[in-house]
């Protein structure tokens, strides 16, 4: 018998050699029973990162299981970039094997996060030992398992850690019944050490790592005015300069704007200057468009010589941190036919066989005055360079925002490595996609690193388009990358709405731009202004201040500043309106009246807004508000604060009967207030 012991026994490890070598040959995996998939968020596959501002939290979910039927843990794993160590968070189920968990960022550093999923062997004993016990089985053999395993984790725990979970493994096993020793099995405090200490060595973690993009808190909530520094003179019909802009600084910080946005500041070319109207006729003194940038008087690095100097333009940047405006520069990656660069570097643009350059199209429109760069030239490297060289040069003259003219016409690889170059030289740069165009690529240039985008809200106007558009925005995995900036109008634009609706339409539009999106901005005087007149049968300005010096009279009656800076002062002063992805849509029975709402994560600040779509007729209905969805006891009054004409009212119940005339007041925007101090309160209406 010994003899054939022997034999089995050497015949058993030959064979466990062979399985070995075999398994070797095949390289198997080291094994993790361990599945995670389904991480949001993530773009693309973790391709681009998501963006977020200090404060702002980020919410991410998972699936999380393994084979058989042991426990899982899941764990939220999250660090600054650049930092080796993971923080370590506990997801809470969601049923069904998926996760949630969350984290906060806590400085304007960028971040990387993952997840973690182990199998949780004490809660799977745990598990099985309540069910042995309910059923009255003999569990003596099942305390031993569990005794230890949970020695085996106080080997992983520091000194008091371990003492207390060696303490309870005794405790357990000296039990004087299986009821005493399934409590203590089941003790929070224990069960609290076990999910802290669990084995790693049985865990798996999801890949890649997932990036955040960090941003100072200007990204997300900014109010933005553009003017044109060449018409801030005083005297009408002569050029302004940035001394002349300086002067109306105050008015613009006065209505609470926090961005004072220029068009390119730039030389302007003489070759094919358009004239008035973007005619193709130039006119003696037509100063030509600011997008037609360069002459001999210099390029993108130089600036308009009636404009001032560069230490004016300094003297400008000052002036408006004084008055807490940032100044936003346009850049306009495109040169003007007699640009200094078609000289010194005529392989960055494309030339025709006639031996003329190759001007912009978008036929049937043509625009003689501008030339684009060919991104295709042989001489990529220093193409990129020059024009990276472009934004540094403005950035050191103290220029941290940027309004990019038609991203979209340029490779998306440029911007790719572009936006990050920038980020280098100094994390507070702020970047505004101006690319109306297909959604796909205006979201494709978000992903790039544009901290910002112009959007589709200047042609969306029927309650059931701005509802859609709103949560396409907001509620899809586009808010995590796309931050929209509306914009009522542009120098470019004057959407039919604003022509026929006249100030009420001006009013509509101001309110919706500034309550359900964080970033908004305007052009200028115009705007304020109600300036709605149309070259016939176009979406453009009758003479257009592209192409004109203008002299504004910006106190004229029929202006719309104090309503400006009304929103402005709310928007300041309500931490709910200062968020895009949190608006939600309210029911109210009338197509021509739009509601919605904002609110903190906590509930405190609570802004509910109504706008009368209709610029023509006063509309009224019954607002459903959802006190569920907001904390509100449906049996309790509360206060509804209109704070556009500080009228309050008592409201109870889920509907409240709504009335609104756009010639007087368009929009209410209400501060709600839950729990009301009923002797102050009700006393404002005896």
């Amino acid at each position: 018998m010994v003899i054939f012991s022997f034999v089995i026994t050497t015949f058993n490890d030959k064979i466990q050699k062979d399985m070995a070598k075999k398994v070797e040959a095949k390289k198997i995996p080291a094994s993790s029973r361990i599945v995670i998939e389904h991480v949001s968020p993530q773009i693309d596959g973790g391709a681009f990162p998501i963006k977020r501002v200090v404060g702002e939290q980020v919410v991410v979910r998972a699936d999380v299981y393994a084979d058989g039927h042991d426990e899982t843990a899941a764990f939220l794993l999250y660090r600054e970039f650049g930092k080796k160590e993971w923080n370590e968070l506990p997801m809470r189920p969601l049923g069904n094997d998926a996760w949630a968990g969350s984290f906060t960022i806590e400085t304007e550093n960028d971040y990387v996060y993952s997840v973690r999923g182990y199998i949780d062997e004490f809660s799977s004993w745990c598990h099985d030992l309540k069910k042995r016990v309910d059923a009255g089985r003999d569990i003596s053999v099942d305390l031993k398992i569990g005794a230890a395993i949970i020695r085996q984790t106080a080997l992983r725990c520091g000194k008091a850690e371990a003492s207390l979970l060696n303490k309870r493994s005794r405790d357990m096993l000296g039990a004087r019944s299986p009821k005493a020793a399934l409590a203590l099995a089941m003790d929070e405090e224990l069960n609290a050490i076990m999910r802290a200490n669990l084995d790693k060595a049985k865990s798996s973690t999801y890949s890649p790592e997932l990036k955040v993009m960090v941003e100072r808190r200007r990204a997300i909530f900014s109010s933005w005015y553009e003017v044109f520094p060449r018409s801030c003179s005083p005297e009408a019909g002569k050029h302004g300069t940035f001394k002349d802009c300086e002067r109306i600084l105050p008015d613009i910080a006065a209505m609470g704007f926090n961005i004072v946005y220029l068009p390119p500041i730039h030389p302007i070319g003489k070759k094919f200057r358009k004239g008035k109207n973007n005619s193709v006729k130039c006119m003696p003194g037509d100063p030509g468009s600011p997008w037609a940038i360069g002459s001999s008087e210099g390029g993108h690095k130089s600036i308009h010589p009636q404009l001032g100097t560069l230490n004016d333009f300094k003297s400008f940047v000052a002036s408006a941190a004084k008055n807490r405006l940032e100044v936003a520069l346009d850049i306009a990656l495109q040169c003007s036919p007699d640009h200094p660069y078609l000289k010194s570097h005529p392989q960055w643009f494309k030339w025709r066989p006639d031996g003329t350059v190759q001007y912009a199209e978008n036929p049937p429109k043509k625009y003689e005055d501008i030339v684009p760069f060919n991104f295709d030239t042989v001489d990529r490297e220093g193409l990129w360079k020059e024009l990276k060289s472009i934004f540094v040069f403005w950035m050191d003259q103290g220029v941290k925002i940027f309004r990019v003219d038609n991203p979209h016409t340029k490779p998306f690889a440029f911007w790719d490595w572009l936006i990050p170059e920038l980020r280098k030289k100094d994390r507070r740069v702020i970047l505004l996609s101006e690319a109306f165009t297909r959604p796909k690529i205006m979201y494709r240039l978000a992903k790039s690193g544009f901290s910002q985008s112009y959007t589709y809200f200047t042609w969306r106007n029927t309650k059931q388009e701005l509802k859609d558009y709103l949560t396409e925005l907001t509620q899809t995995d586009v808010a995590e990358y796309f931050r929209p900036n509306f914009w009522p109008n542009t120098p470019d634009i004057l959407p039919e709405h604003l022509q026929i609706g006249g100030r009420p339409a001006f009013a509509i539009r101001a309110v919706m731009a500034a309550t359900m999106s964080s970033n908004y901005g305007i052009y200028g005087p115009a705007f304020e202004l109600c300036v709605n007149t149309p070259l016939p049968g176009r979406e453009e300005y009758l003479d257009s201040e592209k192409y004109e010096i203008k002299h504004w009279d910006r106190n004229r009656p029929g202006n719309i500043k104090d309503l400006l800076t009304k929103l402005n002062t709310i928007r300041r002063e309500n931490p709910c309106l200062q968020m895009t992805r949190n608006i939600r849509f309210c029911n109210i029975d009338n197509e021509n009246l739009l509601a919605y709402y904002k609110a903190t994560g906590d509930y405190s600040d609570i802004i509910i807004v109504v706008v009368n779509l209709d610029p023509f007729h006063v509309q009224s209905g019954l607002l459903h508000v959802p006190l569920e969805d907001l904390g509100i006891d449906k049996e309790s009054p509360y206060m509804a604060h209109d704070l556009l004409n500080d009228q309050k009212f008592i409201w109870q119940g889920h509907t409240s009967y709504i009335e609104l005339d756009p010639q007087k007041a368009p929009a209410h925007v209400i501060r709600v207030a839950k729990q009301l101090h009923k002797e102050r309160d009700f006393d404002y209406f005896m």
